[in-house]
């Protein structure tokens, strides 16, 4: 039970909780500063790809919220396990290699290759080619929590607003 207390998943329906009656406030308060902050925010949405479910294909609600439930839990844990790899790295990035008790710490080149942009703006620059031609990411699939809004906010906001 402590363990829904304290879970990730939990702190961020709290914080986006919180961050819906903050906004609250702050549209009561001083409107046109709600207005810049979330000008900003949202990037442009990208289209749907050409391959998605039509609409006797769609698979059953239950199925559909498993999967975002599946997939924003193991978003969760990569983010964790980034965390953690990241404060392993600090420490065994400045290590000399050699063996350190059961653990062999060496570095190895990799056959990953990537296009030099500087070299490749070079050559453009040199034959007059203009600028080097660049193609957009592919877009990310993002999934979240529906935002649940009280029924009768204005009690809420009336409430905070005379703290």
């Amino acid at each position: 039970m402590l363990n829904l207390l304290t879970s990730p998943r939990t702190a961020r329906t709290v914080r986006g909780i919180l961050g819906t009656v903050s906004a609250a406030v702050r549209s009561v308060v001083a409107p046109a500063t709600l207005v810049e902050q979330t000008a900003t925010e949202a990037p442009a949405p990208a289209a749907d790809p050409a391959d998605t479910y039509s609409a006797d294909e769609m698979p059953a609600l239950a199925d559909i919220e498993r999967a975002a439930l599946h997939l924003d839990l193991a978003n969760d844990n990569a983010r964790r396990a980034d965390r953690a790899k990241r404060a392993a790295r600090k420490v065994l990035d400045r290590l000399p290699a050699g063996t350190y008790g059961a653990w062999v710490v060496e570095r190895v080149t990799s056959n990953r290759q990537t296009a030099d942009l500087d070299a490749i703006r070079a050559i453009f620059k040199a034959h007059g080619l203009g600028p080097v031609p660049m193609k957009t990411n592919a877009p990310s699939l993002k999934v979240r929590r529906a935002e649940i809004v009280p029924a009768d906010t204005t009690a809420i906001v009336a409430e905070l607003a005379a703290v």
